[in-house]
């Protein structure tokens, strides 16, 4: 919207505000997740349901793989939920993380990751790279287990 007075142009901008409020902790303090087990015992304290709706989540850590936080990136239905590279990656940014763990669920309670899982592991791993954010796992949650990329080797 532009507002002419005096021969002046004025702009009307909306100001942008990038927050990331990190609880008064230590760094020494925040838990550290050093294999997929760590990722599945805190991943399933942070989701709401691994039974009747597809969620994804990222887990924004530190160098030294302290959890800064972690972060719904959305909630779908039955079957699938959509992910958004850039909300992923700016999240991260926001939080200061030099690598993220993404993850979501099955409520099938397959554990097979799909093609399309598979594809978006790699562009959101292509995509933090060029960050300088490193993607250390992709984990899939079942009600019963879980599944990681790292552990068998797809990133």
């Amino acid at each position: 919207m532009k507002d002419y007075k005096g021969g002046v142009v004025n702009f009307k901008l909306c100001e942008i505000g990038i927050t990331y409020t990190p609880k008064k902790f230590k760094v020494s303090e925040l838990p550290k997740a050093t294999q997929s087990s760590d990722c599945d015992a805190y991943l399933r304290c942070v989701y709401p349901s691994l039974n009747h709706c597809e969620y994804f989540y990222i887990m924004c850590m530190n160098n030294d793989n302290r959890i800064l936080g972690c972060s719904q990136i959305s909630k779908g239905g039955m079957t699938g939920t959509v992910i958004d590279v850039r909300i992923i990656l700016q999240t991260a940014l926001k939080s200061n993380a030099t690598c993220i763990i993404l993850s979501h669920n099955h409520p099938s309670g397959n554990l097979i990751p799909s093609s399309h899982d598979k594809d978006m592991t790699r562009k959101i791993k292509e995509a933090g790279t060029q960050l300088d954010i490193k993607v250390l796992d992709h984990i899939i949650l079942t009600p019963d287990s879980y599944f990681s990329f790292a552990d068998e080797g797809l990133i």
